[in-house]
């Protein structure tokens, strides 16, 4: 058996059947940093244009992550307020509780309804 049968044989037997997510992110980062997609796709057995479509998928999900982040100003205040209000609640809670071991549950409890 020749040398290039034997090389061949042994890149068929590591390259998967189905790629995985991680898989296909690890070669579109190859083209993304500038490895020729021909010679990518070859070296990997797959066709150009589905290498291609793979990178289009990972640059418009890139995309789509970077517009949820943006959040809009009403977005933005409403989150702020509701870790404001967990905030003072947290702290209303450990003054209820200092107020109860200092003596003062009875008050405490008159005051929560």
């Amino acid at each position: 058996m020749s040398e290039m049968m034997m090389t061949t044989e042994r890149r068929d037997e590591a390259l998967p059947e189905r790629w995985s997510a991680q898989r296909k992110t690890e070669v579109v980062l190859r083209v993304v940093r500038g490895e020729a997609i021909d010679e990518v796709a070859r070296e990997i057995q797959v066709p150009v244009h589905e290498v291609e479509e793979w990178r289009r998928v990972f640059l418009e999900g890139g995309q789509q992550g970077l517009k949820r982040r943006g959040l809009d100003p009403e977005e933005r205040e409403l989150r702020r307020l509701q870790a404001k209000i967990g905030d003072m609640t947290m702290r209303l809670e450990l003054a209820e509780r200092l107020l109860e071991k200092r003596g003062f549950a009875e008050d405490v409890r008159r005051l929560r309804k």
